[in-house]
């Protein structure tokens, strides 16, 4: 029997994924949690304080993950290395870091380890947003085509705006940097010794086209002359396809993960991509909502189609010879903690400590237990910023409808609605602009867990909701591109779509929406609907004000 194994970096920790080639069976998994987690408030130090809209991590994190997972699912199942024929990794997006010409993150270099641009930037930093929208204003001033492949907008979440951020604030450590690289791809370098930068986060976060390439020093030069040549000094412009091989593991990778020298590696990936074909979508119409702190939404077309405010489209960003369609929330999961840790009163949570049930599994079973519609709420979906289809960062969280009376579960429940209702968004926005979908599927552990909120989705979409059977689907979907960077020839797969036919799973059970709840949230939505125009497309510009109050008053 051959193997592969998967690594999944989240938000919060790695976890390495032993799956059966022949068969998609995952074997065995280890979670490691980011010994620095992530850093909004003080670097390492504990001195160094970070403004608001930052999120760093360490890289020594991403090592550390390799160093015990991969050897500790090896242990459990007594698989030899040997046996192991691919390793592939997948990564959130846009997360970046400066390294130095021997490839070493400047943060660890002593001269800058007291200086927050050194550090990576997580895909929820977001104080690049004036950089961001200086981009955009020049690309619309320009005519720049490259803009409309992403819905109008570049994110304060990508590769560029990051990189001038740097430039702008600490222009010391842009000198210093010898390359500005993706986290995945920085960890694929050090698994084989050589960079190889993929082309899902090129063409969705770095503007990178397969046609076109980056857009022209002209471009770069109209943002900021130091700017001029930053693809060749920062980035370079050899891209590899998902699905090809990186290369192999090196002597020091194998002390590091133990595996054997020359296993082969695949091309990093992100979280949210490399997870369509492990629940079987190979072909269009077919939505893929990755759920977890965030949610992502994915999907294949078979031409480029311009869809205002989404992430973006890139051709073979998902699969070779399919346009993959890109789109997202910035805050799901997120949500939900928000509340718990900020709004839900004692009496709750001793509760629940009575039941023996976590606090979540509470709300829950009292959110379940109200109608649609019963709360009187609607809320909007934008604590951490909208991506899709509005591109904007500094929208914040809103709630209609609250008097004396609204209880927390009704707060929950209109909080969790909030969400569908923002996917709900996107899906028309999609199909309104001609990327049809027929089919909606789901990911994570949101949608592996919450039956609540799975129903809530498909009566808001009233469409069925097929659930992946892995509940870690982003590792099975990096150990099927590890299977196909080592190829048929040494037991694998020449291409990912052989590997989705034997390796991918989806529950037999799915969630169908219940007419008179749908006809509700149809009602519903058109508020909601009114609300995200009114608050998203300058209706009123209350929450960019209260930012602006806020950042000249906090001390």
């Amino acid at each position: 029997m051959k193997y592969s194994i998967g690594v999944d970096f989240g938000t919060q920790s790695g976890r390495a994924l032993l799956v059966e080639v022949d068969t998609g069976k995952e074997i065995a998994s280890a979670v490691k949690e980011y010994r620095h987690g992530v850093m909004d408030e003080t670097l390492p130090d504990g001195v160094t304080r970070l403004e608001s809209d930052w999120a760093l991590q360490h890289p020594s994190d991403y090592l550390e993950v390799l160093q015990v997972t991969i050897p500790e699912v090896l242990h459990k199942t007594g698989v030899s290395p040997k046996d192991v024929i691919g390793l592939g990794i997948d990564f959130t997006a846009c997360t970046m870091l400066p390294v130095d010409a021997k490839g070493v993150p400047l943060c660890l270099l002593e001269q800058f380890s007291h200086n927050p641009h050194s550090y990576v930037k997580l895909w929820k930093h977001h104080s690049a947003q004036d950089e961001a929208t200086r981009l955009n204003q020049i690309a619309e001033e320009r005519g720049e085509k490259f803009l409309r492949r992403y819905g109008g907008k570049i994110s304060s979440e990508w590769l560029i705006p990051k990189i001038w951020q740097i430039l702008n604030e600490a222009p010391e450590v842009y000198e210093a940097a010898d390359q500005m690289i993706e986290a995945g791809d920085w960890l694929i370098s050090q698994l084989t010794g050589v960079i190889r930068r993929n082309s899902c986060t090129a063409g969705y976060k770095a503007i990178w086209n397969r046609r076109e390439g980056y857009p022209s020093e002209e471009f770069f030069r109209a943002l900021d002359p130091r700017l001029e040549h930053v693809v060749d000094k920062m980035l370079g412009r050899e891209i590899f396809t998902i699905g090809d091989k990186a290369g192999e593991i090196t002597p020091e990778a194998a002390r590091l993960t133990g595996l054997l020298p020359g296993t082969a590696v695949a091309v990093a990936n992100v979280d949210a991509h490399v997870s369509v074909p492990a629940v079987g979508i190979t072909e269009p119409g077919k939505m893929l909502m990755v759920m977890g702190t965030s949610t992502c939404h994915v999907l294949l077309g078979e031409k480029e189609q311009i869809v205002p405010g989404m992430c973006g489209v890139v051709e073979g960003g998902i699969l070779p010879g399919f346009m993959g369609y890109e789109a997202g929330q910035s805050c799901v999961g997120d949500h939900f903690e928000w509340f718990i840790e900020n709004c839900v009163p004692e009496s709750y949570f001793q509760e629940a400590k009575n039941k023996g049930v976590g606090i979540h599994q509470l709300l829950t079973e009292k959110a379940e237990g109200l109608k649609a519609g019963e709360s009187g709420l609607v809320a909007l979906d934008w604590w951490n910023g909208n991506r899709s289809t509005l591109v904007d960062v500094d929208l914040t969280g809103v709630i209609v409808g609250a008097n004396l009376l609204t209880k927390p579960e009704e707060i929950y429940r209109a909080l969790i609605e909030a969400t569908a209702f923002g996917t709900r968004m996107i899906v028309e926005t999609f199909r309104e602009n001609g990327v049809p979908i027929y089919e909606i599927y789901a990911c994570g552990g949101i949608a592996e867990k919450n039956d609540l909120m799975m129903q809530i989705y498909s009566d808001v979409l009233n469409m069925d909701i097929h659930i992946s059977a892995s509940p870690q689907t982003p590792a099975l979907g990096a150990a099927m591109f590890g299977a196909v960077a080592a190829r048929k020839q040494r037991g694998g797969y020449d291409h990912v779509v052989e590997a989705a036919k034997a390796m991918a799973k989806v529950k037999e059970e799915f969630y169908q929406p219940n007419r008179e709840n749908a006809a509700i949230y149809n009602r519903l939505y058109a508020e909601y609907a009114k609300l995200y125009r009114y608050f998203g497309q300058g209706g009123n510009d209350v929450m960019k004000e209260l930012k602006k109050i806020k950042k000249q008053v906090k001390p």
